[in-house]
């Protein structure tokens, strides 16, 4: 078991200590309230962007969210679902029930604000610009539609470390690759808990990513935002200054030294930026502030160690990253294909291949090539792709991707090179077949060689400089002469151009050069063969020195130009010198230099040419203009020769443009001056002799001024230039790997969208019917209805109302006080206040002008959650009871006039046997009140003489038994008033079939005289 290392001192300093001298004064810390503060009204552009994706059963998610955000918390909101594309949304009106904060459909050109939520329009794909939102027209087929990666891409970019994306329930994927981008520039993942959402494949496809920061239930996770956004690490250095500094503090190094303990990967020369940046992520996910803190948390975790190495490896791939990058690849491994002997072997590596999507992009490109030869030849394909994550390489081997690459795949080669198993793709054996995936570190293990292609995509510019510099010569020495290296559209050869000659600039396609130099920096030999500094030489005039002087045509060009301008001897050089082609005899000028030298026109030249041969072409390369030097002698073996030295600067043709064609004419020499050679250097006069060397000083002077003020010229503009892009650089090497990107088809699931178009369907079918079974309810009450709100404005109505207020459909939102009724009641609106103030409801009945009676009712109108409202009316046709009540009683009084006016003795009672009407001759008999009498029992008449068993019971069993009837009832009782009366009595039920309808009519006859 390998010991930790130990523990830092308490007295050792942490990263946070790193002196800030490099730092403005007037940039101090900003507080976390502060900043919270300004967020919340506005003052800070620095707002933290939050995004919230989902498609089927995510509005549940959604509204459990926004109803445990608080509104004042300084973020912005943007929701993006898969809407259908022919119906209008309801999502910003139905997420307004949900939170306090402005919640608006987004429109083209909207700038974002803090403490809003946005909405994605249906049928548009959404992005953001310079925190601008900008509506675009979709491109795509509805199935491949991913709007959520769309905008998660954008924000990335956009919002950078300000960004936190949130996925939520939904079907499908989308969402899993524009994470990856938010992660990698240093911004929050969050997803929901799959076993909190209704649909669980977009939140498992995210965690599936490894690239999660936090996976929660959708209540949960306001408050962890609310914690990361609020608690920022602000007592850590700012990564200017931690990059600046030439010894990283102690704290990194036994961050590197754990991980290279656990993983035996050293990740000390990656670039210190996106180091601290991956750092702080995983500190920031922890809520530790000091690094040493971070160390000891990695020492007693070693999950962390493995969590912290899988963040550092960034592994952030897709199908054809920059489709029109793959297409110009083809194009040039066409000739290079065709020029392959039958029956060899292609061998192509591509290092840092993650989970292998680039390795098979790679392969299916040269399968289609070969398809694409007309040549019946046959070539065999080997692919090697290599990482250092083990996981990402066991992944790549089974070759199973989800059903989302269908939006960097076409569909004829989704057909051609996958098949289909259980929503997922899998790469066909054949292509399987021809990638070997192994693992491979970069930057210790021997390199595959003999290669055709090598891709190396977006992997250096994580690797520092001198990384890159002992990585680019190891490039060179693994491709076959004319391989092709194919690099990231963010990375650049850091000057090594004499090593490749770039075919396409934009794209990074090169093929590899062969040069003297190239050897000794492929071999670490201390010396170069040229002998001359590698910075001097443009990039053109490098490459032009090792790769024209192969081409055939290159003689005949500079032949061509001799003959037409000179015959003499000439040599064609570089700006720098290097001797590219050489015409005629030079040897009488030129001759080989001591040592292990190249071709270079200054090494060569003979003593006496060299300061002259040097100023013309000095000067004529920096004025781009020919120049011409006379009389320049030369020591040759027949004496002193004249020479015309002749520098021109060669513009046409365009393979010869920038080159500069030296010309030696002998000049007629004078007798005098060809034997002053014998006494050459020995019998010139002093002051010849001092003159000469005066003329060499001046020039060697005015070329050394010449020289310093360059170099200190380029100086000031490299370091001001340096300065200003060294931060822009660090921050954005990182994600250039991306910025090629934006132009890739994005895709939608059709599922998705179908599924929560289904949703909204139902809902409005659900509105729909319960409207509709409302309108019939009223319709069928016939009960004329008017809805008011708290000021008495018309909110709807029957129609029923239109026989009491004239309303059209035009009046609602109008007050009920603007318009005459036909009622007979003229405090209508004073009744609809006392209503309202009170809270209890007010019945009474009112007539029209017409004639009409109705039952009016006012009540509070109550919401749902008990909320007063405003109030109704409703008015109840009673017309008909009115008439028939006045019929009844018209009824009642013509019975009690009959009764009355009847000779015979008779007496109406009711249900309860209380007297309704009595004769004229009853109350005349036994002397009684005939309109006294009314109501009163029949027990209570005459002190209670009437109240006897018989009696009772014969009436009440017709009560009980409608219909029935008795006869001669013998009644024998004194009477107060008619004394002692012996009676004949005879009862009959008279009324309706109800016992409170009943009336009884009971009869009599007096036979007391007829038993005396």
């Amino acid at each position: 078991m390998t010991p930790h290392p130990p523990l830092p001192a308490d007295d050792e300093p942490t990263i946070a200590e790193v002196p800030q001298q490099d730092l403005p004064l007037e940039v101090p810390a900003t507080p976390a309230q502060m900043r919270m503060a300004q967020r919340q009204n506005g003052s800070d552009d620095t707002f933290p962007l939050v995004a919230l994706g989902g498609s089927a059963g995510s509005l549940k998610a959604f509204e459990q969210f926004f109803r445990h955000m608080r509104p004042d918390s300084g973020m912005a909101f943007v929701v993006i679902t898969h809407l259908s594309p022919n119906q209008e949304s309801e999502m910003a009106a139905v997420l307004q029930h949900f939170t306090s904060m402005p919640v608006q459909e987004a429109t083209d050109g909207l700038k974002v604000q803090p403490n809003h939520v946005y909405v994605i329009p249906p049928n548009r794909d959404m992005s953001i610009l310079h925190g601008t939102l900008l509506l675009f027209a979709p491109t795509q087929h509805e199935s491949r539609r991913m709007p959520i990666d769309y905008f998660f891409q954008s924000m990335a970019k956009d919002a950078r470390e300000r960004a936190v994306c949130i996925i939520c329930s939904g079907m499908g994927s989308d969402g899993t690759i524009g994470l990856k981008m938010v992660m990698e520039n240093f911004g929050m993942v969050m997803v929901q808990s799959p076993e909190t959402a209704e649909y669980d494949s977009m939140p498992r496809s995210a965690i599936a990513t490894e690239f999660v920061d936090y996976v929660l239930p959708a209540d949960q996770l306001p408050d962890k935002l609310l914690e990361y956004v609020a608690q920022p690490l602000l007592a850590r250095p700012r990564r200017e200054v931690a990059e600046s500094n030439s010894k990283p503090a102690h704290a990194l190094q036994k961050i590197f030294s754990l991980i290279r303990t656990q993983t035996g990967h050293d990740f000390s020369f990656y670039k210190r930026n996106t180091v601290f940046r991956r750092i702080e992520r995983r500190m920031n996910s922890h809520q530790i502030r000091e690094f040493t803190q971070y160390v000891r948390f990695l020492q007693e975790n070693p999950a962390e160690v493995d969590a912290l190495f899988k963040e550092l490896l960034i592994g952030v791939t897709k199908f054809f990253r920059d489709q029109e990058a793959f297409d110009n690849l083809k194009a040039r491994l066409m000739p290079l294909l065709r020029d392959k002997p039958v029956d060899s072997v292609i061998r192509v590596w591509a290092p840092g291949c993650s989970t292998g999507e680039e390795a098979y992009s790679l392969a299916m490109c040269l399968f289609e090539c070969l398809e694409a030869i007309e040549e019946n030849r046959y070539l065999k394909i080997q692919i090697f792709a290599t990482d250092i994550n083990k996981e990402g390489i066991d992944f790549a081997r089974v070759g199973i991707y989800p059903d989302s690459i269908a939006a960097d795949v076409s569909p004829e080669r989704l057909n051609r090179f996958f098949t289909s198993l259980d929503g997922h793709y899998q790469i066909k054996k054949e292509v399987r077949d021809v990638v070997i995936f192994a693992l491979h570190n970069l930057t210790k293990d021997a390199p595959f060689t003999k290669l055709d292609l090598l891709v190396c995509r977006n992997l250096l510019i994580y690797l520092s400089a001198e990384l890159q510099k002992s990585i680019l010569p190891v490039f060179h020495y693994a491709l076959n002469p004319g391989g092709l290296l194919f690099l990231g559209p963010s990375e650049n050869l850091n000057g090594f151009q004499d090593l490749f000659s770039p075919l396409d600039v934009k794209w990074k396609i090169l093929r590899r050069l062969e040069g003297p130099s190239v050897l000794s920096r492929i071999l670490g030999f201390p010396f170069s063969m040229t002998q001359q500094p590698a910075t001097h030489a443009p990039a053109t005039d490098s490459m032009l020195s090792n790769s024209i002087r192969k081409d055939g045509t290159f003689a005949t060009l500079v032949q061509r130009v001799l003959l037409r301008q000179y015959t003499p001897p000439a040599v064609v050089i570089n700006p720098v010198g290097e001797i590219l082609y050489v015409n005629g005899r030079t040897g009488r000028y030129l001759e080989p230099a001591p040592g292990l030298s190249g071709m270079n026109i200054f090494e060569m030249a003979r003593e006496e040419l060299n300061y002259e041969l040097s100023a013309a072409v000095h000067k004529a390369a920096s004025s781009r203009q020919d120049v011409v030097a006379e009389n320049v002698k030369v020591k040759t073996d027949l004496g002193v020769q004249l020479l015309r030295v002749t520098v021109k600067c060669l513009q046409e043709p365009d393979q010869l443009a920038g080159l500069l064609l030296v010309v030696f004419e002998e000049q007629p020499t004078p007798r005098k001056v060809r034997l002053g050679h014998a006494a050459l250097g020995t019998e010139l006069s002093r002051d010849a002799v001092v003159a000469q060397l005066e003329k060499e000083l001046q020039y060697t002077k005015h070329r050394l001024q010449t020289t310093i003020e360059e170099m200190e010229s380029s100086v000031e503009e490299l370091k001001s230039t340096n300065e200003e892009l060294q931060s822009a650089n660090e921050e954005l090497q990182s994600t250039n790997e991306e910025a090629m990107t934006n132009k890739e088809e994005m895709q939608s699931l059709n599922e998705e969208l179908m599924t929560l178009n289904m949703q909204y369907l139902s809902k409005t079918e659900e509105l729909s019917l319960a409207a509709n079974d409302m309108k019939n309810l009223l319709d069928a009450t016939e009960i004329a209805t008017i809805f008011l709100d708290n000021d008495m404005v018309i909110k709807r109505f029957t129609p029923r109302v239109n026989r009491i207020i004239s309303l059209m459909p035009s009046d609602v939102g109008r007050p009920i006080t603007h318009f005459a009724s036909t009622l007979r009641h003229e405090n209508l609106a004073q009744d609809v206040k006392r209503v309202l103030d009170r809270l209890v409801s007010s019945e009474t009945n009112i007539q029209t002008t017409t004639g009409e009676w109705y039952a009016m009712r006012i009540l509070p109108y109550r919401t749902l959650d008990n909320y007063i409202s405003g109030a109704v009316i409703t008015f109840t046709d009673i017309t008909g009871l009115k008439n028939l009540e006045a019929q009844l009683q018209e009824s009642s009084r013509l019975a009690e006039t009959v009764v009355e006016t009847v000779r015979e003795p008779l007496l109406v009672l009711d249900y309860q046997l209380r007297v309704l009407a009595m004769s004229q001759s009853f109350g005349e008999m036994f002397g009684l009140n005939t309109a006294g009498a009314k109501g009163r029992p029949l027990a209570e008449l005459d002190n209670g003489t009437w109240q006897q068993p018989e009696l009772r019971e014969r009436l009440e069993a017709i009560l009980k038994a409608p219909g029935t009837s008795f006869d001669d009832l013998r009644f024998r009782a004194t009477f107060p008033n008619a004394g002692p009366r012996e009676l004949l009595m005879y009862g009959r039920c008279i009324g309706g079939e109800q016992a409170t309808s009943t009336k009884l009519l009971l009869g009599l006859r007096d036979v007391t005289a007829g038993v005396e």
